[in-house]
């Protein structure tokens, strides 16, 4: 499972047509794009009730802020990718989303639920490498991406299926939406949502 960061259909929509014309790379599914917060390897199904109450806790002590997807960067390195990303840009956003990290990955720990170690890093995956590429050439085209803002009001708990997917990829579940700054309903998502 993991609490992340949804961008709205039309930011998504804009970074999808800003890839099309550039094959060569299996690019994620923009259906799956989101910027995760804390990611829990195991979570045992006794422990979500108490996990989303947490979370929403945490989202109810965030305010909304605006955010936007630009630049691009490689994990581990420019030099030996395996993972393509989107940034985030400006210094509120990245400061609202490194307190967001930081609040559900306690809510985690104190839910039982033990989150996974890595350092946060806000990023948006884009394409998945074999790992012996270098990725300078890429990084030059995607890095000259810059979307428009949108406020960010809720962050989502998902339940993630590996091999459930297109192509065998993971399939993505969202389990709870938790608005931000204690406005509008929290809690599950409805099941008549589309």
């Amino acid at each position: 499972m993991f609490v992340a960061v949804l961008p709205p259909e039309a930011a998504r929509d804009e970074l999808e047509r800003f890839l099309e014309p550039r094959p060569g790379l299996a690019w994620t599914d923009p259906s799956q794009w989101h910027l995760t917060l804390t990611f829990c390897p195991s979570v045992d199904e006794w422990r979500i009730d108490g996990l989303v109450e947490r979370l929403s806790s945490v989202a109810r002590r965030h305010e909304p802020f605006r955010l936007r997807l630009a630049g691009a960067g490689a994990f581990p390195s420019v030099e030996r990718a395996r993972v393509l990303w989107a940034g985030v840009e400006g210094a509120r956003a990245a400061g609202a989303l490194d307190a967001l990290a930081a609040g559900t990955r306690s809510a985690a720990n104190a839910a039982g639920c033990r989150p996974d170690g890595a350092r946060f890093r806000p990023h948006l995956t884009l394409a998945r490498l074999r790992g012996r590429d270098d990725a300078t050439s890429w990084l030059r085209v995607l890095g000259t991406f810059a979307g428009s803002e949108w406020t960010v009001s809720e962050i989502v708990l998902v339940e993630s299926f590996l091999g459930e997917g297109p192509r065998g990829r993971a399939r993505h579940e969202v389990v709870a939406r938790l608005p931000l700054g204690g406005s509008g309903q929290s809690g599950w998502p409805d099941p008549m949502a589309t």
